[in-house]
């Protein structure tokens, strides 16, 4: 079995063999990645986030600490990633009143070996799953949509802003 990965695709050796990458070699330094998306959802249930009112009790409040247990977790749900000592997880939430949808925004850091891009993704996937789980009994149309990373600093490949 060889021991060398293929360069395109790094979760893969050279006879296309699924393997986590070694990062033993690398620098620690500071990582932070922000990712965003959005939920949308019908008037009520809008309202009644917004307000505090869902029956279930405070959905937002709750969807932020179940996407910073999620940032937390990103190893044991996609395959492949590293454990991570995870050193901040910041989630904010904005309205959009015209569209009904509630911005999330999660911003996670690290000092280590590897990003935190896939803790950014999953925080903003679960905070918004939190909120759909919350507020089912009164939408269940509701469209979870653009969910992207939008910056991350740190390591070999440097900073990525997405583009507007």
């Amino acid at each position: 079995m060889k021991d060398t990965q293929r360069q395109d695709f790094s979760h893969f050796d050279d006879d296309g063999n699924a393997i986590m990458v070694d990062v033993s070699k690398k620098n620690e330094t500071e990582r932070v990645a922000t990712a965003s998306g959005r939920i949308s959802m019908s008037l009520e249930a809008y309202k009644l986030v917004k307000d505090g009112s869902m029956a279930k009790g405070d959905v937002l409040g709750v969807a932020r600490v179940a996407g910073i247990m999620a940032a937390k977790k990103v190893d044991s749900l996609i395959p492949l990633c590293h454990p991570l000592a995870v050193t901040k997880v910041h989630i904010d939430f904005s309205y959009f009143d015209d569209s009904r949808q509630i911005g999330i925004e999660a911003t996670v850091g690290i000092t280590g070996k590897t990003g935190v891009e896939m803790e950014a993704l999953t925080a903003v996937s679960i905070t918004a799953l939190t909120i759909y789980d919350m507020c089912k009994a009164v939408d269940k149309a509701m469209i979870i949509s653009d969910i992207c990373l939008m910056k991350k600093t740190g390591g070999k490949s440097g900073t990525f802003v997405r583009p507007e």
